[in-house]
C-alpha cells in the first residue's frame, strides 16, 4: 500500500521554524513530504546560467535537506513544473494534502491555482497560509474599505492593527516528517545553472545592527544596512522575526518592512503596474529610449561617479546599495528619459534579492509615475548625493575608480531642464480635452 503523506511545498519559504504553512503541514496528522520544486517557468527569465539566486536557492535547499535527513527525513527536490511533480509523487505516494504559504504576484498567483486545480481534481486539499508578511491582501484598508496607495496612511492602520500575535514565532517539531531516504538534491549542473560564487547571507537580524540602521543605512561605504534583504526574500528568515527585532530596535527599519508590505498589497490589489504606470497619466511620457545610452548606464559608463560605482556593483555582485539604487534609477529615467520599465527588467536579471513587487513600486515611485511617488519635478543630482553620502569618496573608489577623468555623457541642468518640460508635457497633454 502507498505511504499516506501531507506534502509541504517549499517555495520562497525556504526554513524550518516559523514557517506557517509547514506547521499547519506538520498538524495534519499525517506524516510531512517536503518537496521543492525547481520550477522552469520561474527560471527561464534568469539571467543566464550564472545566476546568483538559483545557487542561493540551491544551497538553501541542501542544507535544509542535510539538517532534514538528520531526521530521517530530506527534501524530494527535482526540477519540472509543480502540477508534473505532484502527479510523480501521487504514483508512490497516498498524498492527503498539499500544504504551501500564499504568494501575491501576478505569476505565483496562476501557478497556485493551477495548482489548487489539479489537486481539487484529484481529491488532494489544498491548504495555503499566510507567513510573507505580517498582513496580507484585504487585511489593512482603508475606512471605506479600498486599498491604500498612499504609503503613510497605510502605514498608520497596518501599525495600529499590530498585535503581539502577529508577530508571534512559531515553534514546529522536527519529527513528523516522513521517514524515507530522498534521492539526492539535483546539481546545479543537473538544473541548467552553474555556481556563481554567492555564499548564504545571514539569516538573522542582528540587534546591534538594526539599533544604528537609521543612522548608517544612508550610507553606501558603511556596513550600516540590515543584509537581510535575499534572506526575506527566499524566506530563509522569518518576517516575524524582523518585526520583532525592528519593535525594539529601529522604527526606522520597521517601516521599510512595513513599505515591503506596502508594495505586495499594490501588486495584489493593481495587477497592471507589473507593466503599466500607477498614475495613467505617466503612461503619455515621450520617453527617448536611447539604446546606446542604456547599455552606458547598463555598463556603468555614465560619467557620474556615484551612478558608475552602483552600476558596477551590481554588475559584479548582484547588489546594490538602496540610496544608490535611488540614484541610478533617477539618471536613467530623468537624466535619460529613458522607461522604468526597461530599468526595471535590467534589475530584474541583475539583483539577487530581486522581488517583482518591490522592484516595480520603487521604480515607480523614482520615475514619479506609481502611487505615493516622488513628485516628476525630484531630479536626484548625482553629483550631490555622492556629495552628501560618500563624502570621502570610499564607496565610489571602490568601485569606479579612475572616475577623474570620466566626462558626464549629460550636463545635470540640461537634463533636469528636459526632463522636467517632457514630463510636464505628457501629463497635460493626458489632462487636455480631446
Amino acid at each position: 500500500m502507498k505511504s499516506e503523506v501531507s506534502i509541504f511545498w517549499f517555495r520562497r519559504d525556504l526554513r524550518i521554524q516559523d514557517n506557517r504553512g509547514l506547521h499547519a503541514a506538520l498538524a495534519s496528522g499525517y506524516p510531512v513530504l517536503p518537496v521543492f520544486v525547481f520550477d522552469r517557468e520561474l527560471t527561464r527569465g534568469t539571467d543566464g546560467p550564472f545566476d546568483r539566486r538559483v545557487d542561493y536557492v540551491h544551497q538553501v535547499i541542501k542544507c535544509l535537506d542535510a539538517r532534514l535527513r538528520e531526521h530521517g527525513s530530506g527534501i524530494f527536490a527535482e526540477p519540472g513544473t509543480p502540477v508534473a511533480v505532484f502527479q510523480k509523487l501521487c504514483e508512490k505516494y497516498d498524498i492527503k494534502a498539499v500544504f504551501c504559504n500564499r504568494e501575491y504576484e501576478p505569476t505565483a498567483i496562476a501557478r497556485d491555482e493551477m495548482v489548487r486545480k489539479w489537486a481539487v481534481e484529484k481529491g488532494i486539499a489544498f491548504h495555503d497560509e499566510k507567513d510573507h508578511v505580517i498582513f496580507e491582501r484585504d487585511e489593512v484598508m482603508s475606512q471605506g474599505n479600498t486599498p491604500y496607495s498612499v504609503f503613510s496612511a497605510y502605514a498608520r492602520t497596518w501599525k495600529s492593527r499590530l498585535s503581539q500575535a502577529d508577530y508571534q514565532e512559531l515553534r514546529s517539531p522536527v519529527d513528523r516528517f516522513f521517514g524515507f531516504v530522498p534521492p539526492p538534491v539535483p546539481s546545479l549542473r543537473d538544473i541548467g545553472f552553474e555556481k556563481t560564487g554567492i555564499s548564504l547571507q545571514p539569516l538573522e537580524p542582528e540587534p546591534g545592527r538594526i539599533a544604528n540602521y537609521a543612522q548608517c543605512r544612508d550610507y553606501p561605504a558603511v556596513d550600516g544596512t540590515s543584509r537581510l534583504s535575499v534572506a526575506l526574500r527566499f524566506g530563509t528568515v522569518s518576517v516575524r522575526r524582523c518585526v520583532a527585532v525592528a519593535i525594539r530596535y529601529s522604527e526606522t527599519w520597521l517601516n521599510e518592512l512595513i513599505w515591503r508590505e506596502f508594495f505586495m498589497q499594490v501588486l495584489y490589489h493593481f495587477p497592471r503596474v507589473e507593466r503599466e504606470c500607477f498614475k495613467p497619466a505617466y503612461e503619455s511620457i515621450r520617453w527617448r529610449n536611447n539604446e546606446a545610452e542604456f547599455e552606458q548606464w547598463c555598463e556603468g559608463r555614465t560619467g557620474y561617479a556615484l551612478v558608475d560605482a552602483g552600476m558596477a556593483e551590481l554588475n559584479e555582485t548582484g547588489y546594490m546599495h538602496n540610496r544608490v539604487r535611488m540614484v541610478t534609477a533617477s539618471f536613467l529615467t530623468k537624466h535619460l528619459l529613458i522607461d522604468w520599465r526597461w530599468g526595471e527588467a535590467y534589475f530584474a536579471q541583475k539583483l539577487t534579492d530581486y522581488e517583482r513587487s518591490s522592484n516595480v513600486g520603487n521604480w515607480q515611485w523614482v520615475a514619479g509615475c506609481g502611487c505615493d511617488a516622488a513628485p516628476y519635478f525630484r531630479v536626484f543630482n548625482p553629483a550631490e548625493q555622492m556629495k552628501k553620502f560618500d563624502r570621502e569618496l570610499m564607496y565610489v573608489r571602490r568601485w569606479n575608480p579612475g572616475f577623474e577623468i570620466k566626462k558626464p555623457m549629460v550636463d545635470h541642468e540640461f537634463a533636469r531642464k528636459r526632463a522636467l518640460e517632457v514630463y510636464r508635457a505628457g501629463v497635460q497633454w493626458y489632462k487636455s480635452p480631446v
